[in-house]
């Protein structure tokens, strides 16, 4: 009887260390959003497109710290974020990355949600879901001061300009709207087509108002061009609207849009105005 008093003990022992070994697994392989216990909620964005997201060396004007170095994350989006963050229950945790990465990381599991000034395209939506967009622009270009095209109010006034925007984003595609434009190498980030700009290796870059305003707003000899109806790029409904990307078919999604659902088209302006102010460059 103690032998088999004793075969018993070992296997309730083993059982309990097998099902404590895959209690601890599963609580490492499951996203942090998306688990129970979990109290952070990554997100990822570029930090680079000001007015909806950069760096900064500080937590003022509401930035927050970013993953794995001493910066800071501020902007239109890191308010929007802070809001989902705060609606889920969550710790927000900023992951900043190159443009081309944010897909495949969300993809992957990297991180819960892309809120970086992203539209909801059908390409990307083949990947990714978003939720319902919580910015609204339309597109402009953005030339120096004294320069011919200063006084555009067409694209067909920008023939023979030399163009470009950012890579892999539909930007770039309208550019061929422009009859006989010297269309140039898509860049990876708005803080390179300014510098490009100013040196005049560029007369102009497609972009989108807020982003346009910011760069106004950094510097005094840029000049921002808007269209009126029917003298601007042809665009869809989708590619002007800025929504999170959320991994395909997560729980998430509904408690996302439930949550930019309560943020007022006020409040949306206002921070939008707050970011344009507190940009770094423009102070």
């Amino acid at each position: 009887m103690k032998k088999i008093g004793t075969l018993l003990s070992s296997m309730l022992l083993i059982a309990v260390l097998i099902l404590t070994g895959c209690s601890s697994k599963e609580s490492g392989d499951t996203k942090s959003s998306g688990s129970k216990g979990s109290d952070t909620f990554t997100v990822g964005m570029e930090a680079g497109y000001p007015p909806f997201n950069w760096t900064q060396g500080d937590d003022s004007n509401g930035a927050v710290a970013i993953q794995g170095n001493a910066e800071y994350a501020g902007g239109y989006d890191v308010q929007i974020a802070k809001k989902i963050a705060d609606g889920l229950g969550k710790k927000l945790v900023i992951s900043k990355m190159e443009w081309d990465g944010l897909v495949p990381a969300l993809a992957s599991g990297k991180i819960d949600a892309i809120i970086a000034g992203m539209s909801p395209t059908e390409e990307r939506k083949k990947t990714i879901d978003f939720s319902d967009n919580y910015y609204t622009s339309h597109l402009v270009m953005v030339v120096k001061k004294g320069s011919k095209y200063e006084n555009a109010t067409s694209i067909e006034d920008f023939k023979g300009a030399r163009v470009t925007a950012q890579l892999n984003t539909f930007h770039y595609t309208v550019i061929d709207q422009i009859p006989g434009v010297k269309k140039q190498t898509a860049t990876d980030n708005f803080s390179a087509m300014r510098v490009a700009l100013q040196a005049g290796k560029m007369d102009a870059y497609v972009s989108e108002k807020p982003e346009a305003v910011s760069a106004t707003s950094a510097n005094d000899q840029f000049k921002m061009v808007e269209f009126s109806d029917g003298k601007g790029f042809k665009t869809a409904a989708e590619d002007t609207q800025t929504a999170v990307g959320i991994p395909k078919d997560s729980k998430l999604t509904k408690k996302i849009n439930e949550i930019l659902k309560g943020i007022s088209e006020e409040e949306r302006t206002k921070m939008m105005d707050d970011a344009i102010k507190q940009q770094p460059a423009a102070k």
